[in-house]
């Protein structure tokens, strides 16, 4: 949508703001919002960082309880997460409660309208900045100090009413589109699934004969598959977990695969980390092409998913919470296809630790998993016929994803031009707000 532009600007004299409608004011936060400091044990209505949804400013309601003092704030005052701010986590609270943790807690004065304010708060030139000004390098906090001296437009109390108006209805078409974009993505996730698990239980031909299997969660497989145990068919390769003492030994340093780094069906290699370890270790914990990767534990209905890996980067090692499953005459890619199938789900499930969403298996009950095992050339035969099924799907994924990140750069474009003047939205906001009352 094209907007037009105020009739005159000036220079604001900061540079993310640049040049600002010239009756706006331009004046630090300390001076459109009072910090709140004030302590309180209640537990009325307490909100932590985990309740606030990056970059959009929704409440999410959690089962979490969170214990010691809290600040207290009342409805229309602004949660600001100071703890690594690049989430962009900004709350205007509905009512009273408790901000628990790391937030500074704001009061708009009386000329500052606190939806306005909170869209300049997560503006993502204002996080960028705010973001570089932390201190501490595993937990990075912003201080007030910093974030209260940090300049911002102040237009009129009615106009900022308008501008918050305006994109409030169009970051809410906005994000529909997105979760639109998102559920079709978790349909296209679900058929791929069903392709890869079909595939590694019932083979390609329905005519063929099949035999029960005795595994009651897999059924009937055909007839002339073979089953057994994965301790058979593969070696399972635990890691090296961090912080081991290697004084007096010989250590070389080595790339290091962490849980971070193996993905549901994919490996992230953009950022691998290294580790010491001493030198006799190394062919011990190194990986070789083709062993499957695993996490040790996740979501509930990610166990197993992980990657064949290409050997890409040698030497590499794997951190302990990463399985490094070795086949054994069998070939790599199908032991990743059977780990990943549903069947093989219900089986982590089923002898899995549990605690809240989340599950881990240990080496000795991933080891006691049945694999089904066609002949060589069946395995080839199925395994491209899931290729070719899935780049389909995996070709609209992709699709969708671009989609969604398009849509959020739309978003965050729209708050930024908005908030900072480059766009006169104030007669837009006015027809849709007419558009909306003649509807109802």
């Amino acid at each position: 949508m094209s907007s037009p532009k105020y009739p005159v600007y000036k220079d604001s004299g900061v540079d993310w703001l640049g040049a600002v409608p010239r009756h706006w004011a331009i004046q630090s936060l300390k001076r459109h919002a009072r910090l709140l400091t004030e302590k309180t044990d209640r537990r009325e209505h307490p909100v932590a960082l985990e309740n606030i949804e990056s970059w959009t400013g929704r409440f999410i309601p959690t089962e979490t309880e969170f214990e010691g003092e809290g600040v207290a704030f009342d409805g229309g005052d602004i949660l600001f997460g100071k703890l690594r701010p690049y989430l962009a986590k900004a709350l205007v609270a509905e009512s009273s409660g408790e901000a628990v943790g790391d937030f500074l807690v704001m009061r708009p004065k009386p000329a500052a309208v606190a939806r306005f304010l909170a869209y300049q708060l997560r503006s993502r030139e204002f996080i960028s900045i705010v973001d570089g000004s932390t201190f501490g390098s595993k937990m990075p906090r912003a201080s007030w100090d910093f974030v209260g001296a940090m300049q911002l437009t102040l237009p009129p109390a009615e106009e900022q009413r308008s501008i918050a108006d305006f994109l409030d209805h169009e970051i809410s078409k906005i994000d529909t589109l997105v979760e639109e974009q998102k559920r079709l993505i978790d349909l296209l996730k679900e058929k791929r699934q069903v392709v890869i698990s079909q595939a590694v239980t019932k083979g390609l031909d329905p005519s063929a004969p099949m035999k029960e299997s005795a595994v009651e969660w897999l059924g009937k497989v055909p007839a002339h598959w073979h089953l057994a145990r994965l301790k058979f068919v593969a070696k399972v390769q635990t890691g090296v977990a961090k912080g081991k003492d290697n004084i007096g030994k010989v250590t070389v340093e080595v790339p290091y695969l962490r849980v971070a780094n193996v993905q549901d069906g994919y490996l992230d290699l953009d950022e691998v980390s290294t580790i010491e370890i001493p030198a006799d270790d190394l062919p011990r914990y190194r990986l070789r092409a083709g062993d499957v990767l695993m996490n040790e534990g996740g979501d509930f209905d990610k166990l197993g998913r992980g990657h064949v890996w290409d050997g890409s980067i040698d030497p590499c090692i794997h951190q302990n919470h990463v399985f490094a499953v070795r086949p054994l005459g069998i070939s790599p890619r199908w032991l990743n296809a059977v780990t990943s199938s549903d069947y093989a789900q219900f089986y982590f499930m089923s002898r899995s630790k549990q605690s809240t969403n989340l599950a881990s298996i240990s080496s000795t009950n991933l080891m006691e998993l049945p694999v089904v095992i066609p002949t060589a050339v069946e395995q080839e035969a199925l395994l491209n016929a899931i290729d070719a099924q899935c780049a389909t799907c995996d070709r609209m994924i992709e699709s969708g994803q671009s989609a969604i990140q398009l849509l959020l750069e739309r978003r965050s474009a729209l708050v930024t031009a908005a908030v900072t003047g480059k766009i006169d939205v104030r007669n837009v906001a006015l027809k849709e707000a007419k558009v909306e009352e003649l509807a109802t």
